[in-house]
């Protein structure tokens, strides 16, 4: 029997995007192991990641805990994950290695060196380059030159969105270069949804008449949740809500900052969520207002319940959404702008449905169906 090894930084990164390539890998015959690390730094739960566990367990995946630090900065303690991730690529030979995440890339085919010249095929998906348009300088002096450095000990680099794709091509240095759109969602997880709405408005403090965003993600900078809160007060519609499963180091800022902008009543932090379709089914639209983003799973599951998108015009965004057809998108510090954008939709309901229904058409590209068989064809060649 074949080895594969997949190599991530943090276990939500298996969870929420990488079982689907487990499960594919494992139907072409690989034994699969899995390493990263399982104790912190991940967006999902302890109940969550022992779940996770027990599935790999049950799926006959061998995990490997290393202890990868999210923090390019924190060099010793990566310095110790690398150590640990070559331990594991020597203790066995496997036949394919596909690295996640930017830590977790780097590590994974600086630790593979040696096992490539054996033989091994070494993948590299790049879930969203941190240098991009309209990114800070900063990125580009500290990622751009590892991502370019460790392509060079990379067989395929996988991109999922056209920026990056464009990029990658003229730029790095792996053998071969491809395009896949994503990690695949199951759509059928979020059509035709049905959910008791004013049930779970209750359940999560809104109310039953009220306009409600919705977004999911980690609260953390990059997601930028801070300009819709802004938006929302400089609206002074308190029928407007704005609830957001995820969990984060931002948290509290963004429960001083509606408070101080007298919205604090509007938002509701929902934590690690595991009904995700109810939300979105119990929603009007989807904000999205990132800095930076590969592709952004979470709008397109939005995009596929209906929701119409309020998004930022940026990077791996702009793959799917199109200004006044899937929704409206702004500078991600448009404050004015995502402020007209909620409240063109809630005063243009015609607008509003024709943009759901685009939206459940556009997104059935990045369906797992067809993203496994690409995938397929990539590791076997």
């Amino acid at each position: 029997m074949s080895n594969a090894l997949i190599i991530t930084s943090v276990a939500s990164m298996v969870e929420q995007f990488l079982m689907p390539s487990i499960c594919l890998l494992q139907d072409m015959g690989y034994d699969v192991e899995v390493a990263c690390n399982f104790e912190k730094g991940s967006s999902c739960n302890l109940e969550s990641i022992k779940l996770l566990k027990k599935e790999l367990s049950e799926k006959n995946v061998k995990i490997h805990q290393i202890d990868f630090e999210r923090n390019v900065f924190n060099i010793f303690q990566n310095l110790r994950a690398y150590k640990q991730l070559t331990a594991v690529v020597k203790s066995y030979h496997f036949d394919l290695i596909h690295c996640h995440s930017p830590i977790g890339g780097m590590l994974g085919r600086l630790s593979a060196v040696k096992s490539r010249k054996n033989g091994s095929k070494v993948f590299y998906t790049a879930h969203g380059f941190h240098f991009h348009k309209g990114a800070p300088l900063l990125n580009w002096l500290i990622y751009y030159p590892i991502e370019k450095f460790c392509s060079l000990f990379t067989d395929t680099i996988i991109t999922i969105n056209h920026e990056d794709y464009s990029l990658a091509k003229r730029k790095m240095k792996a053998k071969h270069v491809e395009y896949v759109p994503g990690v695949g969602v199951d759509l059928t997880r979020f059509e035709n949804i049905e959910v008791d709405r004013a049930a779970k408005r209750r359940e999560i403090g809104v109310p039953e008449d009220a306009f409600l965003l919705m977004s999911v993600g980690e609260l953390n900078e990059n997601k930028n949740h801070q300009v819709i809160i802004k938006a929302m007060a400089k609206l002074g519609n308190k029928n407007v809500h704005y609830a957001i499963a995820g969990k984060g180091d931002k948290k509290d800022f963004l429960i001083n900052l509606a408070d101080s902008l007298g919205v604090g009543e509007q938002l509701h932090l929902l934590g690690y969520r595991r009904d995700i379709p109810q939300l979105n089914a119990s929603a009007d639209a989807f904000c999205f207002p990132s800095l930076r983003e590969g592709l952004g799973l979470g709008a397109i599951e939005g995009m596929a319940c209906g929701l119409p998108l309020i998004s930022s015009n940026v990077h791996g965004i702009n793959d799917y959404s199109e200004d006044g057809v899937t929704g409206y998108k702004c500078s991600p510090f448009d404050v004015d702008g995502f402020a007209d954008a909620i409240a063109n939709l809630i005063e243009n309901t015609e607008v509003k449905n024709a943009m759901s229904e685009s939206n459940k058409q556009r997104v059935k590209c990045y369906s797992i169906d067809e993203i496994l068989p690409l995938m397929k064809a990539l590791y076997e060649s």
